[in-house]
């Protein structure tokens, strides 16, 4: 089973220990995985900022890295989202690319997506001491259904204890350009994220999406929280939490 891993420009410029975790958990799940050396970026914050021509330019040059794969993988629910939902938008007017963004779409999955629902294996020996809590992405949660997967992973990992906090589904106020536009409204979200992640008692916060998790982990530490821990689920399952 050929596998491309679309690692995201945000993986790769900010925590490359997700790709390597998503990396080595295709591997273990049986996939032969190529990750196209000149990958960048899906357009997302382009084509959600109204940069239509940028967008375009990113995903007619993902679909043609991607084309021979049998799958894509992506760690991350709003990149995946993108692909999926945003692809055929993007050449709605251009018949030849649209095709092929629809093939794309049809054989994109989000990574603990690919692992339940094609590869239908579990993590290997993944271990985790402690009690941690899920929130979930809004791309990946409503655009693309995420939502049992990761809970599904995570119950198998030894040592593991899940408990949900108070409205998981709610966004944190990242959404990408959102925070930026307004971020008075995106901080007073991620607070009360926060709050309801402390009052859960979890010593650590999974996500499946990395700007969330910079959004979240960085008000926590503003906020005084020094020791609750912020992870990706692709880590968690790999067993690369660093302990």
């Amino acid at each position: 089973m050929r596998v491309g891993l679309f690692v995201t420009c945000l993986v790769d410029l900010m925590r490359p220990s997700i790709g390597m975790a998503a990396l080595k958990l295709l591997e273990d799940s049986g996939c032969e995985v190529t990750v196209p050396a000149m990958q960048t970026c899906c357009g997302q914050p382009g084509w959600n900022s109204g940069d239509r021509k940028s967008a375009r330019s990113l995903a007619e040059k993902l679909i043609a890295e991607f084309e021979d794969c049998r799958y894509v993988v992506v760690p991350s629910g709003s990149c995946t989202g993108m692909i999926r939902t945003h692809f055929p938008e993007v050449f709605e007017n251009e018949p030849a690319l649209l095709s092929k963004a629809r093939g794309l779409a049809e054989r994109t999955y989000e990574l603990t997506e690919f692992l339940t629902e094609v590869a239908k294996r579990a993590p290997g020996a993944a271990s985790f001491n402690g009690t941690v809590t899920y929130h979930d992405s809004c791309s990946g949660l409503r655009e693309i259904g995420v939502k049992a997967q990761p809970r599904q992973l995570l119950a198998k990992v030894a040592g593991l204890r899940l408990v949900e906090m108070e409205e998981c589904e709610t966004c944190c106020g990242f959404g990408g350009t959102f925070s930026i536009k307004y971020g008075e409204i995106s901080s007073a979200m991620a607070e009360k994220k926060c709050a309801n992640i402390e009052a859960s008692g979890a010593q650590a916060v999974v996500l499946g999406d990395l700007g969330c998790m910079l959004n979240i982990e960085g008000r926590m530490r503003r906020r005084g929280d020094a020791n609750t821990r912020v992870l990706h689920v692709a880590e968690v399952l790999a067993g690369s939490t660093g302990g």
